[in-house]
């Protein structure tokens, strides 16, 4: 079968590029190299006697022109309030371009490296960066952008899992009543607490974090603001959390600490954290289910739709029912 990206050939990226930056001036070298991106395609692209650009082709169907024009609005108020925040170049005051059924934008290469936090004085530095993140995003408007709710996370992806028969059929009746019921725990614990959804990062998760150290510090660029969407405001915090239950408690307090130089820290949604893992684990099954007709995702994810992950996925969808019900992390200063 063929799929939207087979037409996104090397000659149709350059191609693209140039329709863009040969007006500035520039062309293309010829260079590029396929970076990792599945949701995505992404390139970096080499161009005569200039820096090197990232190219990021938008998958089609996926988001509107307005979706993707929010994100961008985030990323350049972000820049503009001197955030390390990686925006879209900006050419004759657009953002977004079109090229042969593909939306793109362009970036500036960002060096650094990711990988898990370690350091609290690097989980503080994250509160301060998430701090004023939120400070950007309380001043801004969007309409398009999603909502991250258990409708959208939870029972929309269980609806589709089962709906094209992706659950293995030995594993069916375990996964429905099992997913039946973290649903209801997921609803409750929601109605429960009530949280406000505001504009956050929505999938803020270590490889999206670039550090470069510097002589004074070590620097958190925050790339890829493509989810970016409505949520409560720790949807931005847990994903950077790991290991035991006393590392997060001490991490989550490193991240309170920084934050709360710039925005009361949103204690109340901490209850929520393994709510929000449990939509995140459920959305990702799905996520992967919907993306799985692109020949990208099968040889990335090539242990994806087997009896294997499944009983895996039920497994821990357990666990998570327990977490769910267990003491939330408390906030200790």
């Amino acid at each position: 079968m063929s799929h939207a990206y087979d037409s996104l050939t090397p000659d149709t990226v350059l191609n693209a590029i140039d329709s863009v930056i040969v007006p500035q001036g520039m062309i293309t070298s010829g260079h590029q190299l396929t970076l990792n991106s599945y949701e995505n395609r992404v390139y970096q692209i080499g161009v005569e006697d200039k820096p090197d650009l990232i190219a990021k082709f938008y998958r089609p169907e996926r988001w509107t022109r307005e979706t993707i024009l929010e994100e961008h609005m985030f990323s350049l108020e972000c820049k503009e309030d001197d955030l390390p925040v990686v925006a879209p170049i900006v050419i004759n005051n657009e953002t977004l371009f079109h090229f042969e059924g593909f939306d793109f934008a362009l970036f500036p290469k960002q060096g650094g490296y990711s990988g898990q936090i370690e350091s609290l004085d690097d989980f503080e530095q994250m509160g301060r960066l998430l701090g004023r993140l939120h400070q950007v995003a309380n001043c801004l408007e969007v309409k398009h952008r999603i909502s991250i709710s258990p409708e959208t996370f939870a029972v929309n992806s269980r609806n589709f899992l089962l709906d094209n028969h992706f659950i293995d059929d030995s594993l069916l009746p375990a996964y429905s009543t099992l997913s039946s019921d973290l649903v209801d725990l997921i609803q409750q614990r929601w109605q429960e607490y009530n949280p406000k959804l505001k504009l956050c990062h929505g999938d803020l998760h270590a490889s999206n974090l670039l550090w470069s150290p510097t002589q004074t510090e070590n620097l958190p660029h925050m790339v890829d603001l493509d989810d970016c969407a409505l949520a409560p405001r720790i949807q931005d915090i847990w994903m950077l959390m790991h290991g035991e239950r006393d590392q997060m408690q001490g991490q989550l307090a490193a991240i309170a600490k920084g934050y709360e130089l710039f925005l009361p820290f949103p204690s109340q949604d901490i209850p929520l954290i393994e709510t929000l893992r449990t939509m995140r684990l459920m959305h990702y099954s799905a996520w992967l289910a919907k993306r799985w007709d692109d020949p990208a995702f099968k040889q990335a994810f090539p242990w994806f739709n087997t009896g294997r992950y499944w009983s895996e996925q039920i497994l821990i969808l357990r666990e998570q029912f327990s977490s769910m019900q267990e003491q939330p992390l408390q906030l200790i200063l």
